[in-house]
């Protein structure tokens, strides 16, 4: 993926996981990690919000990966910012 295209990809996930957060009164690295671990919802009307959720926050972590990753690759080409601000324009 191009950087335009990943950083608008990282911005529409973080959207969900904020409404997330915001319904669930926590932040998303501290239910993930419960998540992982096992600990199933308290609600069973949770369980399909913590699926998604889950999901959502595994793609935002690739995503995020990948946008530093791409970052590096365009900085060995054109090193500083400017080079990434002309790919991204």
């Amino acid at each position: 993926m191009r950087l335009p295209d990943l950083l608008a990809d990282i911005h529409a996930l973080e959207e969900t996981i904020l409404a997330f957060e915001r319904k669930y009164g926590v932040r998303s690295e501290t239910f993930y990690a419960a998540y992982v671990s096992g600990e199933e919802p308290d609600d069973d009307s949770w369980v399909l919000d913590f699926s998604e959720w889950a999901s959502v926050y595994q793609t935002w972590l690739a995503r995020q990966a990948e946008y530093r990753n791409e970052v590096q690759r365009l900085q060995h080409d054109t090193p500083g910012l400017a080079g990434l601000i002309r790919v991204a324009a």
